[in-house]
């Protein structure tokens, strides 16, 4: 993975629920990481497939190995635009992680 490729800043956020002084429980999303991602389009076949399902872009994220744990549950936000996690793939042994999402509606 190449440093001159992580052209796009990204921000990794997770739902969490916040409880105020009265009691009363917020739901809110909070970013846990913010790091440089490398943005590669979706193949051939997952843009068929999304042609199929609906108007629902994809994308694929490539950051380095983060030191926090993301799961399916968080989401990403690119340039304003939120992401869905669907899938992530270690690249190497803990070099990369790539991030497989959906657009939110």
């Amino acid at each position: 993975m190449r440093a001159g490729k992580l052209q796009h800043r990204v921000q990794i956020e997770r739902h969490q629920e916040l409880v105020s002084d009265s009691g009363h429980v917020r739901k809110v999303w909070l970013p846990i990481l913010t790091t440089r991602a490398e943005l590669k389009e979706a193949s051939t076949t997952e843009f068929l497939t999304g042609q199929i399902e609906g108007d629902t872009a994809r994308a694929v994220f490539l950051i380095r190995w983060p030191v926090v744990t993301i799961t399916t549950a968080d989401r990403l936000d690119h340039a304003g635009q939120r992401w869905n996690i669907t899938d992530l793939t270690e690249i190497g042994r803990r070099r990369g992680l790539e991030i497989r999402a959906e657009a939110v509606a």
